[in-house]
């Protein structure tokens, strides 16, 4: 199936926006002057951009606005919440039709990190995730993927003049591998160092395990780093919390992850949120490192963040299943939490404006 035609100017690719540009009879030289007022320069109306020259002005004048061929990716931002520690902020979203998402702007030191959505809902269906007791509404295109990023880009030049976004971690709500194309290409542009120019070993794009987009990365030898949502080390542990290992059972999962490691010699970053009584005892740990031997892995370990709709608590136990995998020999560490005052966990925000929306009604 072809990907759908661009319905933004935020969609184009840099040599779309050259072909669009020769197409109406604009020389293809000045798609760099545009490609900077809209990812460099992260202008809401790249119009406004005083380099551009007349033809390019002329062009964006007439086919890119409301009502226009190309429309631009500008989302509402409808609520702010800030963490009390002040590292944290989280943005609520409105797409153009109504959607609303969320994006998340995380402090550590010496860097800013972004945390992305790539879709309206999620069809994973993983029991412990807000954004997986929503459901499936949608894909997000490449250039509401690429909006996030400018939009917090301009909200971190709002506060910290001069500091770069450094990170980007597609870990927000929805599934990444379930939108392949419109991440893979939003993270070209956000790469691209005439843009927002964010490299892409500073790109983490997380699975909870689609392997035909696992090994497709692998084959197109995609330059992002890869991060694999595990949670279960055996089939049942793994099925009770993330249903769509009925699908993509953890034997095929943990094969694929070889496979693309043989393929790229790239590390792979494995998640696995500790849950009081699940997943959380010595011996599953001792299964996790004998499911991932020969594979160079860094397991992150999250702890869980509460939702409404699932009763499952933070694991006391992180520090013991954390040793076992090091005396084995695999690299692994805590995620820093960061805004958890703020309901940075990924739906949690949207979840929580749902349920005060019905709370008014």
């Amino acid at each position: 199936m072809n990907p759908p035609a661009p319905a933004t100017v935020h969609d184009l690719s840099f040599a779309e926006m050259e072909s669009a540009l020769v197409a109406d009879g604009v020389r293809a030289h000045h798609a760099k002057a545009l490609w900077r007022a809209v990812h460099r320069e992260a202008l809401v109306d790249p119009a406004g951009f005083d380099p551009l020259l007349p033809p390019a002005r002329r062009w964006l004048e007439a086919n890119v606005g409301p009502g226009r061929r190309l429309g631009i990716d500008a989302p509402e931002q409808i609520e702010e919440i800030r963490s009390s520690d002040g590292l944290t902020r989280k943005f609520l979203l409105r797409l153009g039709d109504g959607q609303v998402i969320e994006t998340v702007l995380m402090g550590y030191e010496g860097r800013f990190t972004a945390c992305l959505s790539t879709q309206a809902g999620c069809a994973m269906g993983c029991v412990f995730c807000a954004t997986g007791q929503m459901g499936f509404v949608r894909h997000l295109r490449p250039g509401e993927i690429v909006a996030q990023v400018l939009h917090v880009r301009r909200a971190l030049a709002a506060s910290h003049p001069g500091r770069a976004l450094r990170n980007l971690v597609l870990m927000g709500m929805g599934e990444p591998m379930h939108n392949y194309d419109a991440v893979i290409k939003a993270m070209h542009t956000v790469s691209d160092r005439r843009g927002s120019n964010i490299g892409p070993s500073r790109i983490a794009i997380s699975t909870v395990g689609v392997i035909p987009a696992i090994l497709r990365m692998a084959e197109e030898k995609q330059p992002f780093r890869l991060a694999v949502s595990l949670h279960g080390s055996t089939e049942e542990e793994r099925r009770a919390l993330v249903p769509v290992s009925a699908r993509w059972p953890l034997e095929d999962l943990v094969d694929a992850c070889r496979e693309y490691g043989r393929i790229t010699g790239r590390r792979i970053f494995f998640g696995w949120t500790l849950i009081a009584g699940k997943n959380d005892s010595p011996a599953t740990a001792r299964r996790l490192a004998a499911l991932l031997r020969g594979i160079d892995a860094h397991v992150n370990l999250i702890p869980l963040n509460a939702t409404a709709g699932y009763d499952g608590a933070a694991s006391p136990a992180g520090l013991e299943f954390q040793r076992v995998l090091l005396d084995a020999g695999f690299p692994c560490t805590f995620r820093q939490r960061r805004g958890i005052d703020v309901a940075a966990g990924c739906g949690m925000l949207k979840a929580e404006n749902q349920r005060r929306a019905v709370a008014r009604a």
